[in-house]
């Protein structure tokens, strides 16, 4: 192998600790060398995430795999993990029923797998693990072994830790052993950024418009993004989270980026300023009619694209409970003005399972409830994924929804104007 191991790592790759811990070690060998990295570094954060949460049936090798794992007496980090697939109290007719249960008829063996590697627990399904309620938030420069695309851009970007954007299996593997490849984003030089984005909008733009725009522009590169502090204050609040949660989501799914930098507003950038600029870095100019363009270039895939909506999501990623506060408020006040009393069109927000328990202990969770909306921990990507729920006329405020799915973007003013009888011009 040409990557320089310590004694301890090569002792692993050479079976002193049985067969499967080689093949764990190998792999991420392998995997290092693909992308030139020489060493391994230790992962110094406390848990991991693993982007596998669904028991598919046709994943059978994955399966075997675990129970490899689980044989070898394998325990690294506790971990969370992306959100379940299922839940009955979502919208769904008797054949998206028996397709579900079909489709992932192996959820809770899978589920009973992951709990003895050492998930974190019941309510440990979410792709927002870094949020407080979740209990699973690195500390600046802490290396982490995670996968899911919106999870890894937040943890670089927002918090300062450092994780590429792992495939499945390969974070899990680096939870288990405690190490990873030292390339990409781990690295200072991997963390500088090859673009100025300049952000000159005449309102603070949409979040999952923007990061769209961005991540299509300068796709797995690190873009430094200037004049959007203005809207926070400089102040990295939870509104600014909030915000860039959803953007970079945005980023990561309608391009491949796993970290940003905002000036002012990051944690890096805060620190580094514009020494975070490699030579030679391109601009993108995005001010309101750019906005409006990469909007209008998102295609309209629906069999008859003047259905009206069946279905609605809204968070994916997972909603903030300061978002759900947010949107009751707001969703609540439409109908009544509207004089009605419930959404026009099944709508589900969705939040990490903490997040929904401490909402629920709040006056606005009856509010919400009363006007017919469903609060869920599902997973919308993988509710929406099989033929009959992408056949469903679906609108989303989720750029990332819209990626991977058949569901229509809407921004979230239009989505509010829909489901409470509005329309949209």
């Amino acid at each position: 192998m040409a990557m320089e191991l310590t004694k301890e790592q090569q002792a692993l790759l050479d079976g002193e600790q049985g067969p499967v811990v080689a093949k764990v070690v190998k792999t991420l060998v392998m995997y290092g060398e693909c992308f030139g990295a020489q060493k391994m570094a230790p992962v110094t954060s406390e848990k991991g995430h693993l982007v596998t949460s669904f028991g598919l049936s046709m994943m059978s090798p994955v399966f075997e795999l675990m129970d490899e794992l689980i044989s070898a007496d394998l325990l690294g980090q506790p971990f969370s993990v992306d959100p379940r697939p299922l839940d009955p109290n979502v919208p769904q007719n008797f054949l998206q029923k028996t397709l579900f249960g079909i489709m992932y008829k192996k959820q809770a063996d899978y589920e009973a797998q992951l709990d003895k590697l050492g998930l974190m627990g019941g309510d440990a399904f979410t792709c927002t693990c870094y949020l407080d309620e979740v209990g699973n938030k690195p500390q600046e420069g802490d290396i982490l072994s995670w996968a899911e695309s919106s999870a890894v851009v937040y943890a670089n970007s927002v918090l300062g830790a450092r994780c590429n954007r792992n495939s499945g299996i390969i974070e899990l593997f680096g939870s288990l052993v405690g190490f990873v490849p030292y390339f990409g984003l781990l690295t200072d030089d991997g963390r500088k950024a090859t673009w100025v984005i300049e952000v000159d909008t005449e309102e603070r733009p949409e979040a999952q418009v923007l990061g769209s725009a961005i991540g299509m522009k300068v796709m797995e590169d690190v873009p430094y993004i200037k004049g959007l502090d203005k809207w926070f204050g400089g102040s990295l609040s939870g509104d600014a989270r909030d915000y860039l949660k959803d953007m970079g989501a945005a980023t990561a799914s309608n391009g491949a980026v796993g970290l940003f930098h905002v000036a002012n507003l990051t944690p890096e950038a805060k620190a580094q300023g514009e020494a975070l600029l490699t030579e030679g870095a391109q601009v993108y100019k995005i001010d309101d009619a750019e906005l409006r363009r990469v909007q209008e270039s998102y295609p309209i895939i629906w069999k008859d694209a003047s259905a009206k909506p069946k279905l609605c999501f809204v968070g994916c990623p997972h909603l903030t409970e300061n978002q759900l506060q947010e949107w009751t408020e707001k969703l609540t006040a439409k109908l009544k003005r509207n004089r009605l009393a419930k959404v026009v069109v099944p709508t589900v927000f969705t939040a990490a399972p903490a997040v929904v328990e401490n909402f629920k202990k709040t006056s606005a969770y009856k509010k919400l409830a009363d006007t017919g909306v469903v609060v869920s921990s599902i997973c919308p990507l993988m509710y929406m994924n099989n033929p009959l729920c992408n056949s469903k006329p679906t609108i989303t405020s989720s750029n990332k929804l819209r990626t991977y799915t058949k569901a229509r973007y809407y921004k979230d003013a239009e989505i509010l104007e829909l489901i409470s009888g509005g329309g949209v011009s």
